[in-house]
């Protein structure tokens, strides 16, 4: 009786197994890989996939959550050799029979820790190095204005790309160890390179727009990265795409850290001759307002005698912090032009001033 009962949940496995097959995705459909997939060849599949549909990169698409969701479901069975083994032979509710009797070891991980003992220092990290193409470093100019409000910029890239070519080619290489017997209790070790045939592909070089967001109050040598956007390479990762960061010269401003330095000019023969008989700028004081890089006025004017060379402070008008609702500071340099020569008529106003 006991033996009838086994041969019908088997018979119920299978069928279930059948119909919801052709209701859903396998997990190897899932994860982009074949049937046979090497332990090798799932994990740089699910490396690859639970990257591109991490929620961090994907915030707001329900549609990239629920893939990462799918991706790490079927990492867990197929990274699992009993696990796979039972999926391979009885589907889903094969699992869910062999989790109800107690041996589901793996029952309700976390998707959170299956992606964080994959990346985040878990026992797996070591357990194989995943090739990756060259990063590719663009120095990027970006305005003074676009680092002070924040702005973007678009970026023709080129790059290889792998294409499908004809024949089949050697992959997923490994060494694998036999030995050999060559005399009565002597035996050899030899390493032999085993290979995959999987289906060829060649580079082709591909061109198109990127759109780099420059933030407020970026500095200097501070990267932008688009990941897996590098080099790519056969049997492997891409490498990133890294655009660093520098401050473009500007005709008004320099920028120095968080501060913004620039100099005034006040000229003592043109303010004369604009206002006539009006006080001498660099001796009694100046009205005037410095047009800022978001274009609010600065006021600048002065009340007292202004030295040649003579720096002032002003305090919050400088670059914004980045990540922050703080900004540095912006320093004056006043510069103090006297006139090389004079007309008649400015003599006779500069005496009227200061006779």
């Amino acid at each position: 009786m006991a033996y009838q009962k086994r041969k019908l949940l088997l018979f119920l496995c299978l069928l279930s197994f059948s119909l919801s097959s052709i209701a859903a995705k396998s997990y190897y459909d899932i994860l982009q890989v074949p049937k046979g997939a090497s332990d090798e060849q799932i994990k740089r599949a699910y490396r690859k996939l639970a990257l591109k549909y991490h929620p961090d990169k994907n915030q707001g698409n329900e549609e990239a959550n629920k893939k990462f969701a799918e991706i790490n479901n079927a990492y867990e069975v197929l990274s699992d050799s009993e696990k796979r083994n039972i999926y391979d032979r009885y589907g889903e509710e094969g699992l869910k029979q062999h989790a109800a009797s107690g041996g589901g070891r793996g029952a309700g991980m976390n998707i959170q820790d299956i992606f964080s003992s994959f990346f985040g220092g878990g026992p797996m990290e070591e357990e194989e190095k995943i090739v990756k193409g060259d990063d590719v470093v663009v120095e990027l100019d970006a305005s003074l204005e676009d680092l002070y409000m924040g702005g973007t910029l678009k970026v023709w890239r080129e790059k290889n790309v792998l294409k499908p070519a004809p024949g089949k080619r050697r992959c997923n290489c490994r060494n694998e160890i036999h030995h050999r017997q060559i005399g009565p209790g002597m035996f050899q070790q030899m390493t032999e390179q085993v290979c995959e045939q999987c289906p060829n592909v060649k580079f082709e070089r591909e061109g198109y727009f990127i759109t780099v967001d420059i933030e407020k109050g970026m500095q200097d040598g501070q990267e932008v990265v688009f990941y897996e956007d590098g080099e790519p390479i056969i049997d492997g990762e891409p490498g990133d795409l890294k655009f660093r960061i520098r401050t473009a010269p500007h005709d008004t401003f320099r920028r120095e850290g968080d501060d913004l330095h620039t100099s005034v000019t006040i000229t003592l023969d043109i303010y004369l001759l604009e206002h006539v008989m009006a006080q001498v700028q660099a001796l009694v004081g100046f009205e005037k307002t410095l047009k800022h890089l978001d274009e609010h006025l600065v006021d600048i004017s002065s009340k007292g005698i202004t030295k040649p060379k003579e720096v002032r402070k002003f305090k919050g008008e400088g670059m914004p912090l980045h990540f922050s609702t703080k900004k540095g500071d912006l320093y004056v340099t006043f510069e103090v032009l006297f006139p090389t020569s004079l007309t008649e008529d400015q003599r006779t106003k500069i005496k009227a001033i200061l006779g």
